[in-house]
């Protein structure tokens, strides 16, 4: 480990998340022992107390319960990696470019709720409001299979705070999500001749948080186009690290999906996929509901999840695609 710091930081993370396991499985026993033990206690004699303290802990057993539940299906390849999410304003305007910066808090805000450590690695804002995209890195365990129950186009519809006739308007937004692979592991070889390197001045809000230097970086593999950048890191070396993460990632999403495409051409059907597809509507007006349009599921509190509480879609999605029938060959 001493002489491969990233292979030590991989065990060690690794590591982590085996005691996560370990440790709630400790949890749950213990849980249940003491309900077991209560409801002993309440057989032998009849105590409103007893019947009470049961009935408190009932509902947190279950919670830890429908987790582990979930976290039981996550067994892809990639579901217990980081991800790298992406945020896209659709067509429409500052319409869409608000909607871009309100799903990007509502998924901070989630992740927050999940435990999951987000870095925000760069964000292009709008002329008049909003952003036209960001991306971030999630942190933690089975992040990117959690996260990728979200990838798709989000639709919202309300009375625009941009129109000064104030009529409803339709806004787009898509949100991608790719595992964080290391180097090593992403079978990936990236010619240095092959990249472009821009710096530039870090975006930011102004006043005494204006960034004097040109730390940001932007990288271009140039024989795809594909590219990645940041800017939130203190320094320019920093910020090359995280882009060139990021930008192996993308290559390696990419080169998975070709052979996928390989794949099913010789099967010699389509496979169905959700890029560009509407996922899910929020509707603030003329009424108020979010519906995941894939499970069906219905929410009516908005504004609970605007602020991040999406565990329901997340949940209903993985058992959707747990029970949903294999492809034929």
């Amino acid at each position: 480990m001493w002489e491969d710091p990233a292979r030590g930081q991989r065990l060690n993370t690794q590591l982590s998340r085996a005691t996560d396991v370990l440790q709630r499985h400790a949890r749950l026993i213990k849980q249940l022992d003491d309900i077991q033990l209560l409801d002993e206690l309440l057989a032998g004699e009849a105590d409103p107390d007893l019947a009470r303290d049961i009935e408190s802990k009932l509902p947190a057993l279950e919670a830890e319960l429908d987790r582990v539940e979930l976290a039981s299906l996550l067994s892809g390849q990639y579901d217990a990696n980081d991800a790298v999410a992406s945020l896209h304003a659709g067509a429409g305007g500052i319409d869409s470019q608000d909607w871009a910066d309100m799903l990007l808090r509502m998924y901070l805000r989630w992740a927050e709720r999940e435990g999951l450590d987000a870095e925000l690695d760069e964000v292009l804002p709008g002329e008049e409001a909003g952003i036209k995209s960001a991306t971030f890195t999630l942190k933690g365990t089975n992040a990117y299979g959690l996260l990728s129950a979200e990838r798709g186009v989000h639709r919202l519809v309300r009375l625009s705070p941009f129109d000064q006739a104030h009529r409803r308007h339709t806004s787009f937004a898509s949100l991608d999500v790719i595992p964080l692979i290391p180097e090593e592991e992403a079978g990936v070889e990236i010619d240095p001749k092959d990249l472009r390197i821009d710096v530039y001045r870090s975006s930011s809000a102004g006043g005494q948080s204006v960034n004097t230097t040109d730390s940001a970086v932007r990288i271009t593999h140039l024989p795809t186009g594909i590219t990645a950048a940041c800017q939130n890191e203190r320094s320019q070396l920093q910020n090359k690290a995280v882009a060139m993460r990021i930008l192996t990632a993308r290559l390696a999403e990419r080169a998975r999906r070709e052979r996928e495409a390989r794949i099913e051409s010789l099967r010699g059907h389509q496979m169905g996929i959700d890029f560009g597809s509407q996922i899910r509507s929020y509707v603030l007006h003329p009424y108020r509901l979010v519906k995941d349009h894939r499970t069906n599921t219905e929410v009516g509190n908005v504004d609970a999840v605007l602020d991040g509480d999406i565990e329901a879609f997340v949940d209903a999605e993985l058992h959707r695609r747990a029970t949903e029938p294999a492809s034929p060959a």
